[in-house]
C-alpha cells in the first residue's frame, strides 16, 4: 500500500475568488484529464480515487491575485494516474485561470496516523439533497458509520478486495466549526452548493482503521472529492 502527491506550481492569469477557487481548480483538473490520457477515467461512474486541495497560499482578502504563483496539491492511491496528470496539467496552457509552471511527484508510504485534520470542508450527504450538518442531522454515531463505510468502499474499488475492519476507524471525532462550510460550484448553468463541516479526527489503531486513514488521506474523506472535499492533513509518526 502507497501513495502519491503531486504538487503543482500555477500562474494564475485572472483574479478568482476564494468562493470560486475550488470550481476553478476542479475544472482546470478535469478538463486537464479529458485533454490528455486521463479522459477515460474522468468520465467514469464510481470513485476516483484521488483529492485536491485548495490554493496556498490564501489570500487575508479571500481573493487570489492574478500574476502572483500558488501552489495546490493532488493526492491518488494510483501512481499512473499522478504520473499522467502531471503531464496533463502542464499541457493545459489554454486554461481560463491556470498556468503549470511546475509539477513535483512525492511518494507516500503509510505511516501511523495519530490524527487527521480536515482541510477542505468534509461532505457527507443525508438524503433529499441535504448534506449533514449538525443543526441539520445531529447524528453523529451516522456520521462515523457513513465516513467509515464511504472509505472501505473506496479501498475495495480501488484494490479489488474488501477490507474488514471490526469496528469504526474512528475512535474521536471534533467539529471544528459553529457554522457549515460550502464549496460552491456552477452545473448546466445553476450554481449549486455542497454544504460540509472541519473534523479532527483520532483514528484507531489496529491495521484495519490505519489503512482506512491513510485511503482518507490518499482520496479524501467523505464525498465530492473531486471539487475538493474532504482533502485531509494528517500527524503522526513517519
Amino acid at each position: 500500500m502507497q501513495g502519491f502527491e503531486l504538487k503543482c506550481k500555477a500562474y494564475l492569469k485572472k483574479e478568482v475568488a476564494f468562493a470560486q477557487s475550488f470550481e476553478a481548480l476542479s475544472k482546470y483538473v478535469s478538463f486537464s484529464m479529458h485533454q490528455g490520457e486521463l479522459g477515460e477515467k474522468h468520465a467514469q461512474e464510481g470513485y476516483k480515487h484521488y483529492v485536491f486541495g485548495g490554493l496556498l497560499p490564501i489570500e487575508p482578502a479571500k481573493v487570489y491575485i492574478q500574476g502572483n504563483l500558488y501552489t495546490f496539491t493532488v493526492r491518488s492511491l494510483d501512481e499512473g494516474f499522478i504520473d499522467k496528470l502531471s503531464v496533463a496539467l502542464r499541457q493545459n496552457t489554454g486554461n481560463e485561470y491556470f498556468l503549470a509552471v511546475e509539477t513535483h511527484k512525492k511518494r507516500l508510504t503509510p505511516f501511523f496516523i495519530s490524527e487527521l485534520y480536515s482541510a477542505t470542508p468534509v461532505i457527507v450527504s443525508v438524503g433529499n439533497g441535504k448534506y449533514w450538518t449538525l443543526n441539520e442531522s445531529g447524528d453523529i454515531v451516522g456520521l462515523q458509520r457513513q465516513l467509515h463505510d464511504n472509505l472501505e468502499k473506496k479501498y475495495q474499488s480501488f484494490y479489488g478486495e474488501p477490507l474488514h475492519v471490526k469496528d469504526n476507524f474512528i475512535q474521536l471525532i471534533e467539529l471544528k466549526n459553529q457554522k457549515p462550510q460550502n464549496i460552491a460550484i456552477t452545473k448546466t448553468g445553476k450554481p449549486i452548493r455542497f454544504f460540509g463541516n472541519k473534523f479532527r479526527i483520532v483514528p484507531n489503531e489496529d491495521e484495519g482503521s490505519q489503512k482506512l486513514a491513510f485511503v482518507a488521506l490518499m482520496c479524501g474523506l467523505g464525498e465530492k472529492n473531486s471539487y475538493g472535499g474532504g482533502f485531509m492533513l494528517a500527524g503522526g509518526m513517519r
